[in-house]
């Protein structure tokens, strides 16, 4: 029996090493989704083109300007006197942020009066618009709060991620990105492959079972998907310095968890596809909202709730949350056996589902 397996694993390294669009998919999508998540998906939210027009001339106005421009969140690029000019640069797209400090704004402080700072954000950008308003409220307060000699004292502490990095953020989940595209298309496309060419007859006329045959297409992908995870691995460690706090034999064991998962649907969608166009339609009808609906993109908290139901569906869901917190918080089995155990119960259970069907067509 192994030794069956084994010649069909050695073809498959041989078809996979011929095929150009198959070496095409395993070494392009990492690339390329390590550079995009990594270096341009970036939600930090820093140099917000500002415009600030400074009617008070004052040391309290003057100091307001010090601060803003001595943070990382806001790049004033235009000073002015004329509330018409910085109206007409946030509405030409120039600025995001206007900022108009009116005159006797320092009198009214010296009298504990409220002093007037108006600020008009442009909201055609949602993300910039709540940040750059949560930064400002931040600056004010703090600033008001020195000219009141420190009535409210705080501090404010953060978790996990204290630098607030998009990269730590996004790169881990990088490697469901990469797991997901790269087994799912492979699998797919390496059996219908096999009935375009007409090779699959002949698989099915020599003595090896449909077992043997699903295990020696399959393994070499569990291989492929190991060897992308750890490139991805090797880069998050290299080029962004990110920190793996938790397990890394817990993350290998969940990523072959994971895995099984992604084979089991490629190997459904070639038992359905006929030709390769068909399997690289199918595969991406399920990786996009397989990615939509994972909180990868978007907090699922924020969906509407019938949309939150059709998550728990969705492995990648739980895979997010086992690679993310071993990665960030360091996270063990005791604390992520819900998750591990929902996407074993998932993996195993599509997989062993695709496999069922794959014998069905093949006999």
């Amino acid at each position: 029996m192994f030794e069956k397996i084994k010649e069909v694993i050695i073809k498959e390294f041989l078809h996979i090493k011929r095929d150009k669009r198959m070496l095409f998919f395993i070494f392009m999508p990492p690339l390329v989704q390590i550079i995009i998540f990594g270096f341009a998906v970036v939600s930090d939210v820093k140099n917000i083109s500002t415009g600030f027009c400074d009617l008070d001339k004052s040391f309290e106005s003057r100091e307001i300007l010090r601060k803003i421009e001595s943070s990382d969140y806001f790049n004033v690029k235009y000073l002015t006197n004329s509330p018409k000019y910085l109206e007409d640069l946030i509405e030409k797209g120039k600025i995001k942020v206007a900022i108009q400090i009116n005159n006797g704004f320092s009198e009214k402080l010296k009298k504990e009066k409220n002093g007037e700072i108006q600020v008009i954000i442009d909201g055609t950008d949602v993300n910039t618009s709540s940040c750059a308003n949560g930064y400002l409220n931040n600056i004010f307060a703090e600033y008001l709060n020195k000219k009141k000699k420190n009535l409210v004292n705080f501090k404010i502490r953060i978790w996990y991620n204290p630098n607030l990095r998009s990269q730590d953020y996004n790169v881990p989940a990088v490697i469901a990105m990469i797991i997901t595209l790269s087994c799912l298309l492979l699998t797919a496309m390496s059996i219908v492959r096999e009935r375009e060419a007409g090779t699959l007859e002949q698989l099915l006329v020599a003595p090896i079972k449909p077992m043997e045959l699903l295990l020696g297409k399959t393994i070499p992908f569990i291989l492929i998907g190991y060897f992308e995870a750890a490139c991805v691995l090797f880069s998050s460690f290299l080029i962004f310095k990110i920190q793996l706090k938790g397990s890394v034999v817990l993350l290998f064991f969940c990523i072959g968890i994971y895995i099984l998962n992604a084979l089991g649907i490629g190997l459904f969608i070639s038992t359905v596809a006929k030709t390769m166009q068909q399997a690289m339609m199918g595969s991406f009808f399920f990786f996009f909202p397989a990615i939509i609906l994972s909180g990868f993109m978007f907090p699922i908290e924020n969906m509407p709730e019938f949309v939150q139901y059709f998550t728990y569906l969705n492995p990648l869901r739980y895979f997010l949350i086992i690679i993310r917190g071993i990665f960030l918080k360091g996270n063990g089995f005791f604390i992520l056996w819900k998750e591990i155990f929902i996407l074993f119960l998932i993996s195993t259970s599509i997989f062993t589902l695709s496999a069922l069907n794959f014998r069905k067509r093949i006999k």
